[in-house]
């Protein structure tokens, strides 16, 4: 199983992820493109926290349909368009993830691929074999 890497004297982390991950050579690996806050039948909801929730269910929909678990992702990017899309962000990934630690990655930038897209997370998870 992957395990966490704090260094010791190391400021603790202002939210909840992990400052690294460590993982064994015989590992499977899964990367995750970007996923939106898109419904299954293409239409994008409504605000920043109803595209955050979604955004990261096609992220773990991606991640269970190759077989793996919640526990299994080790990394996320995360992409927003709102200034104060961070405590929302937050919030529902620890509430997607149960608390599952990850490294984390998180920009702001000011407009993703559709202007109607509010947030954008990939991720990269990994099996011990």
């Amino acid at each position: 199983m992957p395990k966490t890497v704090t260094p010791p004297g190391m400021a603790p982390s202002g939210s909840n992820f992990a400052q690294g991950i460590v993982h064994g050579p015989l590992s499977r690996r899964l990367i995750v493109s970007g996923q939106v806050g898109v419904r299954s039948d293409g239409t994008v909801p409504e605000g920043l926290e109803a595209q955050v929730a979604q955004a990261f269910d096609n992220l773990l929909a991606v991640l269970h349909a190759a077989g793996f678990a919640t526990t299994d992702l080790v990394r996320i990017g995360v992409f927003a368009t709102q200034s104060d899309a961070v405590g929302t962000y937050r919030r529902i990934r620890d509430e997607k993830l149960a608390g599952h630690l990850v490294c984390a990655t998180y920009l702001q930038v000011t407009c993703l691929a559709s202007p109607a897209w509010l947030f954008e997370v990939e991720g990269e998870a990994v099996q011990e074999g």
